[in-house]
């Protein structure tokens, strides 16, 4: 899996049509780069696909079978200095969660403790990768339709104030599959965290005219990486 950094005419504003003329202009210059078949992954996407793909919208299952979305249970997971986990962020809606003002004002993040284990914070995307690869793994309908695309995007990542992105996790999803290591992947968290170490994806730096592409094949001769 590998990032693209693209140039594209950027459109402000931050309703879903200036956000969706952005999309269509990124989608467009990729197109120049040889990266044809690119799906968004936000709310904000013009496909279906990609809005329940949006962390907002896909569900991640606990121990005990109930489901959340997965922006609720990355949120609730966090723990910091003075505070956390916020295990009521479950119960609100995504949007809450990750507005709660208990974020912000309970010292540095240390770590994620999710269902009584705890996660490191460095590989820095380890925590929300598994988080989506193992949605994905639950929600086969959606997954399996991946496989279709070159590329994703995600016009609301900004890497000024996040690390995760889900266009890369739903990249990395299609890269392990096509290499027949998902399952020896998601075996077990330390299984993970020892690739995601060896392996570790990097985020491109990201402007408002220019943002990455995260594919599941090198651009040049469609070779999976």
């Amino acid at each position: 899996m590998i990032p693209v950094q693209i140039e594209f005419q950027w459109f402000s504003g931050f309703s879903i049509t200036q956000k969706q003329k952005a999309i269509q202009s990124l989608h467009a210059a990729a197109s120049k780069r040889g990266i044809n078949r690119i799906l968004e992954i936000s709310s904000k996407s013009p496909n279906d696909l990609g809005v329940k793909l949006s962390a907002f919208n896909l569900h991640y299952e606990l121990g005990d079978g109930k489901c959340y979305s997965l922006e609720n249970v990355f949120q609730s997971s966090k723990v910091f200095e003075y505070g956390g986990p916020y295990l009521d962020l479950l119960q609100v809606s995504a949007k809450e969660a990750k507005t709660d003002p208990r974020l912000r004002a309970s010292g540095k993040l240390i770590k994620f403790t999710l269902e009584n284990t705890d996660w490191p914070l460095f590989p820095v995307t380890a925590f929300y990768d598994w988080l989506y690869l193992n949605a994905l793994k639950t929600s086969a309908d959606m997954s399996s339709q991946l496989h279709q695309f070159d590329g994703f995007s995600d016009i609301e990542f900004n890497p000024g104030r996040s690390l995760n992105c889900q266009a890369a996790s739903a990249a990395l999803f299609v890269s392990l599959i096509k290499r027949e290591e998902f399952e020896s992947a998601i075996s077990n968290t330390q299984s993970f965290l020892a690739r995601m170490n060896t392996n570790h994806r990097s985020s491109l730096p990201g402007y408002k005219n220019e943002m990455p592409i995260y594919s599941a094949c090198k651009v040049e001769g469609n070779q999976c990486c």
